[in-house]
């Protein structure tokens, strides 16, 4: 069980008590984006903004909807994961930006990635499960961002996306004394077509997989405003989807 506040009855780190979030999530890594996200919402409110993790709840299809800034990275992530869970939530959609891997991720037509998967590259989902175990992102969920995106008119492919955990060692890797190591793994994933690289898609895929949950991720390679709208009308095909069971 995730830590709660006894004083407040809120989670510890995102400050966020049961009942005050929906079960649907977006996940942005930068709190300033959950402003953005919010304003697609119907009668979205601010609900906690504490350290990186910045929460607005609201509507879509008369359901309650929220969004909450994952700050960067995978440990930061799961932790709003985790107490996200404790608080009501099972179905989650990072929405974030990407860097380019596989050559068929720089076809200049595309607007992003939507990932059905996660290259485990990071320390953190190791704590929770062996590395064997596969981080894959639920396929209702990344059914409901294509079924959005072709909706829309976006050019989204479907793909794998590698998780990190330093920036740095994909953008400057001559300058890590790792060097030899990072670019042949990145060569790697490069011939593997693995489509982008970021930082959280393998937490939130291991811990929804093991709590039970849905996920995906959608990943912009610049402008998120395409990325966000998708992500949005997929939330309003899940919640039809679910009433119809």
């Amino acid at each position: 069980m995730a830590l709660l506040n006894q004083e407040t009855g809120k989670m510890y780190h995102i400050d966020v008590a049961p009942g005050e979030i929906g079960r649907y999530v977006l996940l942005p890594g930068d709190p300033f984006r959950t402003d953005l996200i919010a304003s697609y919402f119907d009668d979205a409110k601010l609900v906690a903004h504490h350290r990186e993790h910045k929460t607005w709840t609201g509507t879509l299809n008369g359901v309650k909807v929220s969004v909450t800034s994952t700050g960067m990275g995978c440990p930061s992530t799961a932790i709003a994961m985790e107490e996200l869970i404790a608080c009501g939530a099972d179905t989650f959609i990072r929405v974030g930006t990407a860097g380019k891997v596989a050559d068929r991720a720089f076809d200049p037509t595309l607007d992003g990635v939507i990932n059905t998967a996660a290259v485990r590259d990071e320390g953190t989902t190791i704590h929770y499960i062996p590395i064997e175990y596969p981080a894959v992102a639920d396929r209702h969920v990344v059914a409901a961002l294509a079924d959005a995106a072709e909706k829309l008119g976006y050019n989204f492919i479907e793909g794998i996306t590698q998780s990190k955990d330093s920036f740095y060692g994909q953008h400057e890797p001559f300058n890590m004394p790792n060097q030899k190591r990072l670019e042949e793994r990145w060569e790697a994933w490069r011939r593997g077509n693995v489509l982008t690289s970021e930082m959280e898609s393998a937490a939130i895929f291991v811990i929804s997989s093991i709590r039970g949950c849905r996920a995906s991720s959608i990943m912009a390679y610049t402008e998120m405003t395409k990325s966000v709208e998708v992500a949005v009308e997929a939330l309003r095909i899940l919640i039809e989807k679910d009433r119809e069971k």
